[in-house]
């Protein structure tokens, strides 16, 4: 079997590391020249963490990461709201690593290199694809300006958002949902939060100003996100950038008080593409959902889905299963997007925005329930458990023994 990969982010590179250690053939495009430094998601979650495991990453991840320790949600002034402990889940197998998502493409890029069944080709724009009976196809557009024609049995688009694979099959305006009336601004930034006793993770919840304040790396960098108008260019972001940190961050710093090393806005959404299959193409993360990043599940999911496309095409090409399994991950990763991904992630933006006054905040379900797993170690297994409510073991559908 010979899979053609559209996008060489997190999902890509891992699909293809994962498809190539069970003997199939991959080849990886992706129109830029090398993987993005752009600030963006950095929580590896268990769906993530079984992923890596598969695409034989998993040491170097952790070597590379750490485990984060504490989530506190904070009022605007700093005060602490609540505190769930051991955010990780440490003594898991499949513990929480924090390694910011421009690290972790470095390391599968490192794999996929050195991997004889995965010929990478960057510079190569998707601008349609293709499909008969026996085969898909993606037509690229090189950076000379050239076109080409590259197919394989199947053609998986894990091209970001702006998806060409997905336009291409559904048209450029058809990806079904909203998008929030904000865009957030991602930065990465040095400085003494620990002063404050910031915990690993902070979500600061205030109805204009709600942001998050995370630990990114073991030797100081933090992620500070937050909201701005969504009708700023990136020009008044960049020129607002620090007045609003002034405002928000504990110590009300200047310019000289902090080491500002990225900053990336980016609009909000809650979309999910018609089918996730369309005969031999399939959709994956981003290029198939869309949701705000509130809980890292657009991330997660998107680990999810590459673990079931996975399943799905190994089983095709060890002849246990027919591509039917393929219409089994449709139906079921779209479920899962609409049942849990998207009613939670907008329930977790909904919740930091409206928790104004202390009344909300105690009868907040959440908080409630983040309240009695202090107390109660059942409660708190529970919800240390309920990211697996995204995974999905297509193995069960297989037909036959290899």
């Amino acid at each position: 079997m010979h899979v053609v990969i559209a996008g060489a982010g997190p999902c890509g590179l891992s699909l293809s590391l994962a498809l190539a250690r069970a003997g199939i053939e991959v080849t990886l495009i992706d129109k830029a020249k090398t993987i993005d430094s752009r600030p963006r998601a950095a929580h590896m979650t268990a769906p993530g963490i079984q992923m890596f495991k598969r695409a034989g990453v998993f040491e170097d991840v952790r070597r590379a990461g750490f485990l984060p320790k504490d989530w506190t949600f904070r009022k605007f002034d700093g005060t602490p709201i609540m505190t769930i402990e051991d955010i990780a889940v440490s003594k898991s197998s499949e513990a929480t690593i924090v390694l910011p998502i421009n690290k972790l493409d470095e390391i599968l890029l490192s794999h996929t290199e050195r991997n004889s069944k995965i010929f990478l080709k960057w510079g190569h724009r998707v601008v349609n694809v293709g499909q008969d009976e026996n085969s898909a196809w993606a037509v690229v557009r090189k950076q000379d300006g050239t076109e080409k024609k590259i197919g394989g049995d199947y053609l998986i688009g894990c091209d970001g958002g702006t998806s060409q694979v997905r336009k291409s099959l559904f048209g450029d305006k058809n990806f079904p949902g909203m998008t929030w009336d904000v865009q957030f601004v991602a930065t990465d930034v040095y400085y003494p939060f620990d002063k404050f006793g910031y915990d690993d993770v902070n979500a600061v919840v205030h109805p204009h100003d709600s942001h998050l304040i995370a630990r990114l790396t073991k030797d100081g960098l933090w992620r500070v996100a937050y909201q701005e108008d969504k009708n700023m260019t990136y020009q008044e972001v960049l020129d607002h950038q620090a007045a609003h940190y002034e405002r928000i961050l504990p110590g009300h710093p200047k310019p000289q008080d902090y080491t500002l090393t990225n900053i990336s806005p980016y609009k909000l959404h809650q979309r999910c593409a018609e089918r996730f299959r369309v005969g031999r193409i399939c959709l994956a993360g981003d290029a198939a959902h869309l949701c705000n990043p509130w809980g890292g599940l657009g991330l997660t999911g998107g680990f999810a889905d590459v673990t079931g496309l996975a399943d799905c095409l190994e089983g095709i090409a060890r002849g246990q299963a027919d591509d039917s399994i393929l219409d089994k991950y449709d139906e079921v990763r779209r479920s899962i997007f609409r049942t849990v991904i998207d009613p939670i992630s907008t329930g977790n933006f909904l919740r930091v925005s409206a928790l104004g006054t202390d009344a909300a905040i105690e009868k907040d379900p959440f908080m409630q329930m983040c309240a009695a797993a202090k107390k109660d170690p059942v409660v708190k297994a529970k919800m240390d458990k309920s990211v697996y409510a995204i995974c999905h073991d297509f193995t069960q559908y297989y037909k036959c023994e290899a």
